[in-house]
């Protein structure tokens, strides 16, 4: 051997990394030690990203919106921005604004090829050499590049989220190879660990809309969306199978069919819709199992102060306004004449002094929606006053991984549950599910097993239900019942959540907050 190749080898230890590949290989006693010693070795090289590509694809609605190909020396990873904005035009200053190209000759002016060119020409010089598993580098990175004072109104949302969500994909396949695991780091537990929450991982208790009405049904229901919640299941699977046993979930049924023509009888008010969805939970034999809960959407029927129930009824409307006073009465009726356990903006975005006060009642988990615009001031705001106790997130209101993670632990410490949202523009990416999981929300509105886009999400954490209950070794989810008494609370509440307990070492959390999983 020359000494030039020998002064090569000593270089770069090949010798021994060879040698050592080998004897894994051996060890293992695989049965292709090729590609074992290639992958090994693969292993052994620390990532970078070295390359971002992004593209206009389109949503589950028609909308264009921004996919990007991230790549490293580990492979490619891949990742879209849903797609969705405030119905609230005084809320979108308080979100990422997706940046749009405007061009009325081209979707309407929905085009993003001005968002994907910001990623190929900027985002991708400023990350590209970056290590993929320093997950906050590289979205402070991203933001610091945008010049506007409030939200990525610069760069774009869209384009901000695409690139955060595919780095993050990346982290978790590099996480894989530095600890020399040779199977799958599945992406929740890296968002878990980024996240400092540890080892234990919680799958979410699963809403399903059977009702939906608001500024953008058909109907003459003024609520945005009446849901189902199986709380009393014990697992993922049966929480599934409790929602695809509704029957206004069920297609071609007879039950289904009788209740869509009450539906288009009776027009649809607040009630008749409640007495739909508890009738077709009565035909389910889940009566103690499945609760309700409302996104009530008020910002879209309020008026100045007041709120108009009838305002989709030509022949009603403004005829019968209701004060925030006469709301709040209105809300403790229908929970006390119904199983509902969680209502989303009960009142007007703005309308602070109310919302405030029907929390304090303790009657159920109020969520804040447009109330908050997963907003980190808006929700600050919030946790002070005690305006709410739960907080819905959609991370293409807030733009990147990290702020998503950090707004979830503002809640959490304030004792607030956490609903993770899919969005109206839904792409093939279900990271949504991996970010409940691994950031144990304990809820997820993702739709319905029924509808065209809620599969995506919903099959992702039936497989990571599935996966961790079924395996050689493995324990099986269990349903666990956690009690706590938040501060401003007159109650205290049962609450569930579905822990995964795969890991011999794993503990059932003790969650301070009376909402982790759904109010029961």
């Amino acid at each position: 051997m020359s000494s030039s190749v020998q002064e090569y080898l000593e270089k770069h230890m090949l010798s021994r990394k060879i040698e050592d590949a080998v004897n894994a290989a051996v060890r293992a006693k695989t049965p292709d030690p090729v590609l074992f010693i290639s992958n090994h070795l693969k292993k052994g090289v620390p990532s970078v990203i070295t390359k971002v590509k992004a593209r206009q694809i389109l949503d589950s609605r028609g909308i264009p919106t921004v996919e990007v190909d991230l790549f490293t020396n580990k492979g490619l990873f891949r990742a879209s921005s849903p797609s969705a904005s405030s119905s609230s035009p005084s809320g979108l200053v308080y979100e990422a604004g997706e940046l749009r190209d405007g061009d009325k000759a081209a979707y309407l002016g929905n085009g993003v090829t001005r968002a994907v060119r910001n990623i190929n020409e900027k985002l991708s010089q400023a990350i590209v050499g970056m290590d993929p598993t320093l997950q906050n580098q590289i979205d402070q990175a991203i933001i610091d590049l945008d010049k506007t004072q409030h939200k990525k109104g610069e760069l774009g949302g869209n384009a901000i989220l695409a690139v955060s969500i595919a780095a993050c994909k990346a982290g978790a396949a590099e996480k894989e190879a530095r600890t020399f695991i040779l199977f799958h780091v599945p992406l929740y537990k890296h968002i878990a660990d980024i996240s400092g929450r540890g080892s234990s991982h919680v799958l979410p208790v699963p809403s399903f809309t059977l009702i939906s009405g608001g500024k953008h049904a058909g109907n003459n229901l003024a609520i945005r969306d009446i849901m189902i919640l199986p709380v009393g299941a014990k697992r993922f699977e049966e929480a599934m199978q409790m929602g695809s046993e509704t029957p206004l979930l069920q297609r071609n049924t007879v039950h289904r069919d009788v209740m869509l023509v009450k539906m288009a009888v009776l027009l649809l008010t607040f009630i008749e819709g409640l007495d739909l969805v508890k009738e077709a939970i009565d035909r389910t034999g889940y009566n103690d199992k499945i609760k309700i809960a409302v996104d009530v959407a008020a910002t879209d029927f309020c008026i100045g102060t007041k709120y108009d129930l009838d305002y989709k009824s030509p022949n009603k409307s403004g005829q019968n306004f209701k004060s925030g006073e006469d709301m709040v009465e209105m809300y403790k009726e229908l929970c006390r004449d119904y199983p509902i356990v969680s209502i989303e903006d009960p009142f007007d975005m703005e309308d602070w002094e109310q919302v405030k006060y029907f929390s304090e009642l303790g009657i159920c988990q109020v969520v804040g929606d447009g109330l908050l615009m997963s907003n980190s001031k808006r929700i600050e705001r919030a946790i002070h006053e005690h305006a709410c106790n739960a907080l819905l997130l959609k991370v293409n209101q807030i733009g990147t991984v990290t702020e998503a993670i950090e707004v979830v632990k503002m809640a959490k410490d304030a004792q607030w549950g956490v609903i993770i949202s899919q969005r109206s523009g839904e792409t093939d990416d279900s990271f949504i599910a991996d970010l409940s999981v691994g950031l144990a929300t304990g809820q997820i509105k993702a739709g319905a097993p029924c509808r065209r886009r809620a599969p995506l999400v919903l099959l992702s954490l039936l497989k990571k239900d599935q996966d961790t209950s079924g395996s050689a070794g493995m324990k099986s989810l269990k349903a666990i019942a956690l009690l706590g008494v938040g501060v401003s609370w007159l109650l205290s509440f049962t609450t569930i959540a579905y822990v995964d307990e795969s890991e011999p070492d794993l503990e059932c959390p003790s969650y301070p907050w009376p909402h982790q999983g759904i109010l029961r």
